[in-house]
């Protein structure tokens, strides 16, 4: 499998496209260049629109923003919806394109806590480095200025994923400027509920799955690798979410009249997340990880091939230590992981009080490995609890049934969690995309077997009889998900040539 790998790898850098090699990659460059006011502005329009899932009324706004602005690009679409936020279904046909490109994006945000942002997430912000780096604010650039590629944009969403949207139609506008007929019908499924774990999306593919039959389905979300270079991404762990409480006397008590009698729901929670995982990070629930598949020597080789990162992201992020027993990051990423998201039990600092609350809540995100079921991480989760001494509910308990149980565990399991993905490097159409990106630069694509996130690529799988690979653009250190989002602008500007080259090459014949 390794010389495999490493044939198909040889292969495409070997390749060239006759497109990008006839100067569409110049004229790409150009454009960008010439209408970078225009691609920023709309990006900073886009971004503008408030976007969590759960409001209906801004997802509402941002799908009818996106509708318009693809509508001039000749795309026809429509929105859909079952129960959730909407969806942007939409194609442009070319003529005399035989294949079809199905494009995957979502429009939709986190929550915010605005307080912690340093600019407000809804006003885009334009500034010369992170945050965490003392980014200065950059005034906008005024016509005939030009933009630092380097700046970066902070919004909720900059990173996490409304670029798409903006970089494929600016692609879409610089091929027709040159002159450049895409090779390929194009199609999107455009996501108003990502963030919300897509919890319609099943219906809506059953739905409209006929609408979205393609070669090739592109997955255009999630970071680039940390060292910068350009990756192509094979798999995506799945997620779950549980909501775990403990539970303590009926009423608050004095600590020091009752402290080491009242059992403290701190105490029981704490211990019992201690016991899930060691000091290295390993999960040590009994029966966790009997599904787990190892590694293929394909995919070692891949990781293998990847720069090597963990020195210097240790450094960016000012760690001592990393867990994994030694182990690189990309090859702990394959492995399942249950990740304690938040605690609450009582206050902190100058809201501490010497009390035993009533109960302890921790939030945990556990993300899964091809194989795993989310019915089976269900059950021997459920077994784990039973065998430490607890009586389970999915509701907050009774007096009566407080008493009539040692030890109570509140289970609430969150709807809307994704299973795994993980599909072959080295297939032909895994090659064939990789020499089309190697072709806008000649620089080596990294490939990567599987990316820590998750997303609802298995839905996809069952539902289309289409490859799918995912193609990241946003910067690694965006802080997606969290404050002070941003997309690095040079990221932007490779997104837009990379779609042309993809749209002018994957529809020509090998």
């Amino acid at each position: 499998m390794k010389s495999i790998l490493s044939f198909g790898i040889i292969c495409a850098l070997t390749t060239s496209s006759a497109a990008f090699a006839s100067g569409a990659s110049k004229s790409i460059e150009d454009y960008i260049s010439e209408n970078a006011h225009r691609i920023v502005g709309d990006f900073r329009d886009l971004l503008s629109l408030p976007n969590v899932a759960e409001n209906r009324a801004d997802m509402d706004k941002n799908a009818r923003w996106i509708t318009d602005y693809i509508a001039s690009r000749g795309f026809t679409s429509e929105t859909a919806s079952a129960g959730g936020a909407p969806y942007i279904i939409a194609e442009k046909k070319v003529p005399g394109a035989t294949k079809t490109v199905l494009i995957y994006a979502h429009f939709d945000g986190q929550p915010v806590a605005a307080e912690n942002w340093a600019s407000p997430p809804f006003e885009p912000t334009l500034r010369d480095d992170t945050i965490e780096n003392g980014g200065n604010i950059v005034p906008w650039p005024k016509a005939g200025e030009v933009f630092n590629p380097e700046w970066r944009i902070f919004a909720r969403s900059a990173g996490d994923d409304k670029a798409p949207v903006i970089a494929l139609m600016a692609a879409i506008d610089a091929l027709e400027t040159s002159e450049i007929t895409p090779s390929v019908n194009i199609k999107l499924i455009l996501d108003g509920e990502e963030e919300a774990g897509s919890p319609t999306l099943s219906k809506i593919l059953e739905e409209h799955g006929g609408k979205l039959q393609s070669d090739l389905l592109l997955f255009c979300d999630g970071p680039m690798h940390q060292s910068r270079q350009r990756q192509l991404v094979f798999g995506v762990r799945g997620a779950m979410t549980v909501h775990l409480t403990t539970y303590g006397p009926k009423r608050p008590l004095h600590s020091g009249h009752y402290g080491n009698w009242a059992p403290n729901p701190n105490d029981r929670l704490i211990h019992l997340l201690a016991k899930m995982k060691d000091e290295e990070g390993r999960i040590i629930v009994p029966g966790y990880l009997d599904d787990v598949r190892g590694i293929t020597p394909a995919e070692q080789a891949a990781i293998d091939a990847l720069p090597q990162m963990d020195g210097a992201l240790k450094d960016e992020l000012a760690l001592g230590d990393t867990d994994g027993g030694g182990k690189r990051l990309e090859e702990l990423i394959m492995a399942p992981a249950i990740v304690v998201k938040g605690f609450e039990g009582g206050g902190t600092g100058s809201k501490s009080r010497n009390i035993i609350m009533p109960s302890a809540t921790a939030s945990l995100n556990l993300r899964l490995v091809p194989a795993q079921t989310p019915e089976g991480i269900i059950a021997t989760l459920n077994k784990f609890f039973e065998a430490e001494g607890y009586w389970l509910t999915a509701n907050t308990p009774t007096d009566e049934e407080l008493k009539q149980h040692e030890k109570v565990l509140k289970v609430e399991w969150v709807d809307g969690g994704y299973g795994a993905f993980r599909s072959d490097l080295d297939s032909p159409t895994a090659r064939k995309l990789i020499t089309i990106l190697n072709s806008v630069d000649q620089k080596t694509t990294l490939l990567t077997p599987t990316m820590g996130g998750s997303l609802p690529i298995y839905l996809f799988e069952e539902a289309l009889d289409a490859p799918i690979i995912l193609l990241p653009i946003a910067n690694h250190d965006n802080n997606q998900h969290g404050r002070n989002e941003n997309l690095r602008l040079q990221n932007l500007w490779d997104a837009i040539e990379v779609y042309a080259a993809v749209l002018t090459q994957f529809g020509l014949e090998d």
